[in-house]
């Protein structure tokens, strides 16, 4: 049993060009992946900047994105990050968000998600008010499946230190307050897991009342120190039973949207094939799908220089002889590997700051 899958543009960094996406959907629809959520953090006018609309020639593009998915076979979705919005909700944040909703609703989105991730709380019934503003949410937008992605999304201490300590019995306090069909993101025992299992999940589900959709952080690369790796292998840790206790299962993808795919297709090769999935294996099969079986060796080779190792770790010398490896391959995947190696996709904690 495969749980629905999905791709959550979650990333902080720079944006993706949208014939990128496509060619992202292009790939994974036939693997099985059935939704797609647009939240990148770069795109103010989901964050920062809320409450304003989306540029027409934006807000065009993100409709004529939505349309291709459904295409593709894959509900579009996205995802709203309110600024704080829940330290108070009142009468003119109500108006500017009804007025935002007004303008998702007219990118024809099939699903709505509200996050509330990565913000710091100052009210002290975080999770009833949490609660209420998704019951308004549900009263004012006409997508047709909500989401929500709590403050403590995950079990890791890290959430706390940096915005605070999270009330007792958050997850249940949330479970009670949300709409019986809102569903919740969690990431894990960690932000970004090593490893999720069955009982983890089945505790969470609990917890909240009903199954978590599963914001998955690999193979993001995100941040200072992710971004000087590649994230290219295939998924462990992830074991096939985690099915039962999902409703779905999303992975925030790499900063690069070609090598984004061959994680991508093996998460959905190991719940296909279960106990006998090898990731090892799967990243080769899903690296000759995607890339053709030269330019898929020449990563297999390299993995331990891209992945372990790291862009900080490299010497000009050895950074200069990749170059000239992948500058041999007329493939996007290859350019993504030139661009790494110039230090193209670097974030830095200035950029996750200011998005």
């Amino acid at each position: 049993m495969t749980p629905p899958l999905g791709i959550i543009e979650g990333f902080y960094g720079p944006l993706w060009q949208w014939q990128e996406r496509e060619a992202l959907v292009r790939t994974l629809a036939p693997a099985g992946y059935r939704f797609y959520l647009y939240a990148p953090k770069g795109d103010a006018f989901l964050r920062k900047r809320w409450q304003e609309p989306h540029p027409e020639s934006t807000a065009t593009a993100i409709r004529a994105f939505g349309h291709f998915c459904r295409q593709q076979g894959l509900a579009f979705g996205v995802g709203l990050s309110p600024y704080e919005l829940f330290n108070d909700f009142n009468t003119d944040s109500q108006q500017a968000l009804a007025q935002k909703l007004l303008a998702l609703d007219s990118l024809e989105i099939d699903w709505l998600a509200i996050l509330f991730d990565d913000m710091h709380s100052q009210h002290p019934e975080l999770a009833a008010e949490q609660g209420r503003i998704m019951h308004w949410v549900q009263a004012h937008s006409q997508a047709k499946r909500l989401l929500m992605c709590p403050t403590y999304y995950s079990d890791d201490p890290v959430l706390d230190r940096v915005f605070g300590q999270r009330p007792a019995n958050y997850l249940e306090g949330l479970g009670q307050a949300l709409p019986a069909g809102v569903d919740v993101f969690w990431t894990g025992e960690e932000v970004c897991a090593r490893e999720i299992s069955p009982g983890h999940l089945r505790r969470v589900t609990h917890q909240l009342g009903r199954k978590p959709v599963l914001w998955d952080n690999y193979p993001v690369n995100d941040g200072d120190r992710m971004s000087r790796h590649l994230h290219l292998r295939g998924f462990t840790g992830r074991p096939a039973a985690n099915a039962g206790w999902l409703s779905g299962h999303a992975i925030n993808p790499a900063l690069q949207p070609t090598l984004t795919a061959i994680p991508a297709l093996t998460l959905a090769q190991s719940y296909q094939q279960g106990e006998d999935y090898q990731y090892g294996q799967s990243f080769l099969q899903a690296a000759k799908q995607t890339l053709g079986a030269a330019l898929a060796h020449q990563l297999q080779a390299d993995l331990l220089l891209l992945q372990d190792s790291g862009l900080h770790r490299l010497s000009d010398e050895r950074k200069a002889r990749l170059q000239a490896t992948y500058a041999g391959f007329d493939h996007p995947a290859a350019r993504e590997v030139q661009a790494w190696l110039t230090g193209a996709y670097q974030v830095t904690d200035e950029m996750v700051q200011t998005q």
